[in-house]
């Protein structure tokens, strides 16, 4: 094996790089800690076009042959959004229907009572639900449908645009729209090439019964709900020929050559628990008016220009090919080859890795500088999102953030940490207040209760819904130690440790002792966790559930490590370190060959059921690992339980078997996972919707979005090729037949502080290159050999050969 090293500086900005590139062009904004609809001062405009060229543009570009219809917004609407506004658009000629969310806007409340049964309420008019801001319609009557030629709209990824061609009378019209970070607003953008034009209606209107009012240039409506929260949306539109005028509450236009419509919104919604989520000084509907009307003064060359600025720098961080797909396969809209894939069954390399882009879009789109992506991120089509469109702390948040540091967002990942540590002192209050209730059928039985734990929902009020979930805490605090893994960021550890030491107070409480014989009949003493259940089946009242011992095993070993790092409550952290050694740990069952999932040889739950909770020590924990730090007969059992669970579930659950059979480096399983996902939904069946979007079958013929599995099937993606943990990093671990001819992958995270990127043909890895980005030592394996790499913060090393 022939390792060349060559080293140097790395070209693409580490996360501190890009921010300090940000802020020196006046594109950054703060990240973390601040109200999530402020005024802020004007973006720095760019002096240069940061546009891609066409043919570099679509290279990322889904494109389909039919707009979506105002039905059906959730599974056709396109996206966009800019961390906190999301809207869906409909692309119709005829009438432009946004749908636009905010990801603050919520009902509900602390939520803290507990009914006579234990559970927390869990409805919309207590826990509280996400609900749409708005609608936006543009009505153009004489470019109906009927009329139009040559109509096609695209989602570029890269960019962060949605873009409608079409043809009237030989007149070429075109629309643009994107979802601005720095100037805060959604804008569309009307040309049109020839002698065409624009007449026609501007209409915003709220969904809550808000009276939209117009006047001084702007249309724009204010309300506020029950429980305090103000929120308001304002649009305004210009054009530089025509007529463009207020009438009623209303906005028209009339003998438009083009047209510029600015939308925004928000509401005085605050991570602050201190003032009860709220900031006081903030009026959304008079800000939204500033906003917007701000935004008009600018061109649409600088809005544009200024958004893709912004949007492009994070988007190229990660790069993917993953093979060359067929001339035949090329030629089909992006609906039409989900369809062909399926029916098929013959692997389309770029449209499978174009879903992964698309999962970084919608993180970027997303998770920017508010609150963290809930169960449908910020993107809506009404006011019912099931389950109120909440946090689910039983896997479905944590594999919300899964891609981001795999696939170069670390920076959209402090959504999901900001969120935590802001709900801290609420959730702290709660937990000692209610946690050892006598309705609570998870109690302590110590009688003791300290720090913090969650329930299975969370809203962003501090609130909680549905039973108490013990664990919740050590897996949340599970997902935010291992961004620190990745970013090697001290400062951000600090911040985060009080959530670890809390939650590991809270275990101090809640762990018992357990005499248990092993097979050889040898007796000992274990600690396990107090009577829980294994999310979301099974007794609800065993002790020492593998879903538990798992999650607690890690929380203590990163509480222990975090102290060290820190130099900060070490004594604590070693005391706590001889209890994780003290921890039961799960054994295979003599009776099933499996992994238990309680402390039992007989299976308490279902088969099938779609949740891997006892098999979290394989992933996202990875105590459990196919080498020989791992007993083998437990690698068997986490593998025959694995196999046990089927291969058909939802998204999610698929999702989650793929990035496990990925750890077990079984390529074409988990790449079939992968497969399976991309299957066209019809009739609201499990799979993938036109628009991209995954579909939840709730009922026969009844589907909803559910956004992680958008977002953990890539993560898969990125797993099968790369897999790490501090000191190591393995290339191509899991790289399926449809991939292996020859194919790229760059930017990816590095757990310890790295970053790689790695190129293969005829699937071995002929290049890679590994970059710090604040890591110091780590171990390359590929193709079964291994290489030592040291490195400076900044440096990079070559590494060829590998055969």
């Amino acid at each position: 094996m022939d390792f060349r090293n060559t080293e140097s500086r790395d070209l693409r900005p580490s996360r501190r790089g890009f921010l300090a590139l940000a802020a020196t062009s006046g594109l950054a904004t703060a990240l973390g800690g601040v109200p999530a609809f402020a005024a802020s001062a004007a973006p720095r405009r760019p002096t240069e076009s940061p546009l891609l060229s066409p043919g570099d543009a679509a290279r990322n570009q889904l494109w389909w042959s039919a707009p979506g219809s105002a039905n059906s917004m959730i599974e056709q609407g396109l996206p966009v959004g800019n961390g906190r506004l999301g809207a869906l658009a409909s692309n119709d000629p005829a009438r432009e229907l946004l749908t636009i969310s905010d990801a603050t806007l919520w009902t509900g409340g602390l939520n803290d009572t507990l009914q006579s049964d234990g559970q927390f309420p869990y409805g919309r008019d207590d826990f509280g639900s996400l609900t749409l801001l708005g609608t936006l319609t543009v009505d153009i009557p004489e470019h109906d449908l009927g009329v139009v030629d040559n109509y096609r709209r695209t989602l570029d990824l890269a960019q962060g645009l949605v873009g409608t061609t079409y043809e009237i009378d030989g007149v070429s019209y075109r629309r643009q729209i994107f979802a601005s970070r720095p100037d805060d607003a959604v804008v569309l953008h009307f040309s049109r090439e020839g002698r065409g034009t624009y007449t026609g209606t501007v209409s915003l209107a709220g969904t809550h019964g808000e009276a939209t009012t117009a006047g001084g240039r702007c249309a724009s409506f204010g309300a506020s709900f029950a429980n305090g929260l103000r929120y308001g949306a304002a649009v305004t539109a210009h054009s530089s020929s025509g007529t463009v005028a207020i009438q009623g509450n209303s906005i028209t236009f009339t003998g438009c050559r083009d047209l510029t419509v600015v939308v925004s919104g928000g509401t005085n919604y605050a991570p602050d628990a201190g003032t009860g989520f709220r900031d006081p000084s903030v009026e959304p509907e008079h800000l939204a008016r500033a906003k917007v009307l701000a935004a008009a003064r600018e061109s649409l060359r600088d809005l544009l220009h200024t958004h893709v600025a912004d949007f492009r720098p994070l988007f190229e961080r990660f790069d993917l090919d993953l093979g060359t797909s067929s001339p035949a396969q090329r030629e089909l809209d992006t609906w039409g080859r989900l369809a062909a894939r399926w029916r098929d069954n013959v692997p389309d390399p770029e449209l499978e890795a174009a879903y992964v882009q698309f999962g970084r879009y919608l993180t970027i789109s997303g998770s920017r500088g508010s609150l963290p992506m809930g169960l449908q991120g910020p993107w809506l089509d009404g006011n019912d999102p099931d389950w109120m469109g909440d946090y689910h702390t039983d896997v479905n948040i944590q594999m919300s953030y899964w891609l981001a540091d795999r696939a170069g967002l670390s920076d959209c990942f402090d959504a999901l940490a900001d969120y935590c540590v802001a709900q801290l002192p609420a959730w702290t209050d709660v937990t000692r207040r209610l946690f050892n209730t006598p309705t609570n059928r998870f109690r302590n039985s110590s009688g003791r209760v300290a720090g913090w734990t969650v329930a299975f929902s969370t809203n962003p009020y501090g609130g909680s819904g549905w039973w108490w979930h013990p664990a919740g805490n050590a897996w949340l605090c599970q997902n935010l130690f291992e961004h620190y893994e990745y970013v090697q960021d001290r400062a951000y550890l600090a911040k985060i440790f009080p959530l670890l030491k809390g939650a590991v107070e809270f275990w101090e409480t809640r762990l018992v002792t357990m005499t248990v014989t092993d097979a050889a009949g040898v007796t000992r003493e274990v600690l396990v966790a107090d009577s829980d259940w294994s999310p979301e089946h099974g007794p609800q009242d065993t002790r020492g559930n593998t879903y538990a011992q798992e999650l607690v095993w890690n929380l203590f070993e990163n509480y222990r490590t975090a102290t060290r790092l820190l130099g900060r409550d070490t004594g604590h952290g070693e005391t706590v370190d001889g209890l994780r050694r003290r921890l039961y740990l799960p054994e295979v069952s003599p009776t099933t060959g499996w992994l238990q999932e309680w402390m039992s040889p007989d299976n308490l739950g279902e088969t099938t059921h779609r949740h891997l909770s006892p098999l979290i020590g394989l992933f996202p924990g990875d105590r459990i690992r196919p080498d020989d730090s791992t007993p083998p007969e437990i690698v068997a059992g986490a593998t025959a339980l694995l196999t046990a669970r089927g291969m058909n579930s939802y998204g999610w659950a698929n999702a989650w078997r793929s990035l496990c059979w990925a750890r077990l480096k079984d390529a074409e399983k988990a790449y079939q996972l992968l497969v399976n996902n991309l299957k066209p939904s019809t009739n609201g069946s499990n799979g993938t919707a036109m628009n991209l979007f995954d579909i939840y079958e709730t009922n026969p013929g009844r589907g909803i979005f559910q956004i992680d599995a958008n977002l953990g099937t890539p993560a898969a993606v990125v797993e099968m090729l790369v897999y790490s943990r501090p000191d190591h990093v393995e290339l191509l671990p899991a790289l399926p037949a449809a991939w292996a001819a020859s194919g790229s992958v760059s930017g990816v995270g590095v757990r310890g502080g790295f970053v790689v990127d790695v190129a293969w043909k005829d699937g071995a890895v002929t290049r890679a290159t590994l970059t710090s980005v604040g890591g110091r030592a780590t171990t390359v394996v590929a193709g079964g050999r291994s290489r030592q790499v040291t490195l400076r913060p900044g440096e990079s090393v070559t590494l060829r050969s590998f055969r």
